[in-house]
């Protein structure tokens, strides 16, 4: 009768052994040291049909490289912002906004004190052109070489991102958002492809290119064509008549074929056209800003606005849910935005628009 407990004593022995060997090694091992910030930006491996050329330029959480691809002619920037605690852990992944620059500018050019306010999300400005318009062109023979910005950016930049940075690589934690030309080329991407996108955002976009908004269409024409007086005109202070960007012009059916609406030969446009397939954006969270340039025909945001409004409008009738802000004049913001077609308003749309989808992300 006492050899049973003698046996569990031994037994028990040995399990304490093991539990104290096991809690031993677990303690032993370190915990995951944080990564020391490099000194100039992170190190970015080709691929996906992107070569990258010329040195990255910028810190380590403010950078961008120069790439070359088969399908648009030419260097073409991306600039990368990182959140400021990118390094301190390594086995932390972000989510990712798309951020989509307007026409003539380029990604260097987005310097928006609101987009390095994220400790939360990474952000990437790809290069659109300065007359891109975030599509593949029907006409691939132009003096300009090809034009397959669509491809270059969601068959190219969101795999490359991927893979060399720390992302959340689903559609929950990705977003696309544009200024003008952008927000119709954010709109556009979302459409075309809403399992990419989870959150997709308008600031002043062209997103009605219908019938309804020809002053916009025929703008966008004016940027194939090299219209330099109605271009500059349009764009408020940010074309230089005497740098025009929109040399050498093209024919004005290059990027969606016809642009006149006669005898449905416009059917191009409407079949990318924002404004008339909002339904595709089902499940998207979907958010527009725009002002309405004091009333002033020659702002490009008083068209612009009744453009938001049709959209809205549409969305109405489907019953979406959405995020509208129409900020007037400016005076809503409370600060140097005038409700014009300019960076002021648009840095403020911005305050607003990254908690709103840092929460998104969260939820």
């Amino acid at each position: 009768m006492t050899k049973t407990p003698t046996r569990w004593r031994t037994v028990v022995a040995l399990l304490a052994a093991v539990v104290g060997f096991v809690g031993t090694a677990a303690t032993a091992v370190p915990a995951q040291a944080a990564q020391p910030a490099p000194a100039g930006p992170p190190r970015m491996a080709d691929g996906f049909g992107l070569t990258q050329v010329d040195t990255t330029v910028g810190g380590p959480t403010n950078f961008y490289l120069t790439v070359t691809t088969p399908e648009v002619t030419g260097k073409h920037h991306i600039k990368i912002i990182l959140p400021s605690g990118y390094y301190d852990d390594p086995a932390r992944r972000y989510p990712v906004l798309y951020f989509l620059h307007g026409s003539p500018d380029d990604p260097i050019q987005q310097t928006y004190p609101a987009l390095t306010t994220s400790n939360a999300m990474i952000t990437v400005i790809p290069d659109g052109g300065p007359r891109g318009w975030y599509a593949n062109w029907l006409n691939q023979n132009t003096v300009l070489g090809a034009q397959n910005w669509e491809n270059f950016h969601l068959n190219q930049v969101i795999p490359f991102i991927d893979a060399n940075l720390r992302t959340i690589a689903t559609k929950k934690a990705r977003a696309i958002a544009g200024v003008s030309m952008g927000g119709f080329g954010a709109f556009h991407y979302a459409q075309d492809r809403p399992d990419l996108f989870s959150q997709t955002a308008s600031l002043s976009g062209d997103i009605d290119l219908s019938a309804d908004s020809m002053d916009l269409r025929l703008a966008a024409v004016a940027t194939l064509v090299d219209a330099q007086g109605v271009v500059c005109a349009s764009a408020s202070g940010f074309c230089d008549p005497n740098n025009d960007p929109y040399k050498p012009g093209v024919d004005s059916d290059a990027l969606f074929g016809s642009p006149y609406p006669v005898f449905n030969v416009d059917w191009r446009w409407n079949a990318v056209d924002p404004s008339q397939h909002m339904d595709k954006l089902a499940g998207v969270g979907v958010s527009v800003y725009v002002g309405n340039g004091r009333g002033v025909p020659t702002d490009l945001e008083f068209w612009l606005e009744g453009a938001s409004k049709h959209v809205k409008d549409r969305m109405d009738a489907l019953g979406m849910p959405y995020y509208y802000v129409d900020y007037g004049d400016g005076s809503a913001w409370g600060t140097q935005c005038n409700g014009g077609h300019t960076g002021y308003c648009w840095e403020q749309d911005l305050r607003d628009l990254i908690p709103r989808l840092e929460r998104a992300f969260a939820s």
